[in-house]
């Protein structure tokens, strides 16, 4: 039950846009302050491609969180979409979450992203989080803080947190709803994020692959869901492809005798059910699309094209 003062208080809402380079833990810290998975992780940088809602609602506000994928430096139209994806979060952002790996100093990808705030989105108030604090060494905190602040104009308000270990999350939920915006409610209280299970489920499978395959490969695959279906009261039916860039992918995913791809569908299907609350019977096939990070139509298929 509210009291007094949070009744007559006025509702808040705004959209929080997490930013940084690849790796810092972006999506990490979503499904953290969502409590559930609904972001595909991988040890791997560039994991995520797309913006991702995650939808807290309390009596008194609404935090609309959006994941935003690192910028690209390749110019393949995959590229252009993906960094198209980050322009136009930043644009639309109240406020900015931008995330910083403490282990390291700034690089010139945050120059670019700091850059970018200044000239697309300069109202937009910056709250820097130091994230992987639990594995910072003290000696090179401090300066990789005064550093990463020293990117923006005015000193940012700037937490510490271990978005993997849950430490200073709750501060950090404090310090978003004390910044954001009078506003209204955007969407339902019980809605926790935009896009749909499938996608989210072709997410993780591509995070999964990403973990278990070597080198550059993982940065040549992509992920459709074709069939996401119930077919009994607990348990879900997923059909999905891999699909690869060349013919001699597709043997490295499958792997001998299958058990590269049974190693990724097992990763995968625990992530989904962590998701859904579901058993899953995941089916995973791969095919070869010749060239598809320069294929407009298979891109629009994937769910990403230029935007900006």
């Amino acid at each position: 039950m509210m009291s007094e003062t949070e009744m007559n208080q006025p509702f808040k809402s705004g959209f929080v846009v997490v930013l940084g380079r690849p790796n810092a833990g972006k999506s990490t810290l979503l499904n953290t302050l969502m409590g559930q998975a609904i972001a595909g992780v991988s040890a791997k940088p560039q994991t995520t491609r797309r913006r991702q809602l995650g939808i807290l609602t309390s009596d008194s506000a609404q935090i609309i969180l959006v994941d935003t994928p690192g910028l690209h430096e390749s110019n393949d139209k995959l590229s252009l979409a993906i960094n198209s994806e980050a322009i136009v979060a930043i644009k639309d952002a109240d406020i900015i979450l931008y995330m910083a790996d403490a282990n390291s100093a700034p690089s010139a990808m945050d120059d670019k992203l700091a850059a970018l705030i200044a000239s697309m989105n300069p109202e937009a108030q910056v709250i820097l989080v130091m994230n992987k604090v639990d594995s910072a060494p003290a000696q090179n905190l401090a300066s990789n803080k005064a550093g990463y602040q020293a990117l923006f104009a005015e000193t940012p308000q700037t937490l510490q947190i271990s978005a993997l270990r849950a430490q200073g999350v709750h501060e950090l939920l404090e310090a978003i709803q004390a910044a954001l915006p009078e506003g209204p409610q955007y969407y339902d209280a019980e809605q926790i994020t935009e896009d749909f299970e499938r996608d989210i489920a072709a997410e993780m499978i591509r995070a999964a692959a990403m973990d278990n395959l070597a080198q550059e490969l993982p940065y040549s695959i992509a992920v459709l869901v074709n069939e996401y279906s119930e077919r009994d009261a607990d348990r879900v039916y997923i059909n999905a492809t891999i699909f690869v860039e060349r013919e001699a992918q597709k043997g490295i995913v499958i792997g001998k005798g299958g058990q590269k791809i049974k190693q990724i569908g097992t990763v995968a299907r625990r992530d989904i059910e962590a998701m859904n609350g579901q058993s899953v019977f995941l089916d995973l096939n791969v095919k070869v699309k010749k060239d598809w990070k320069d294929d407009e139509r298979f891109l629009r298929q994937l769910g990403l094209n230029d935007k900006k």
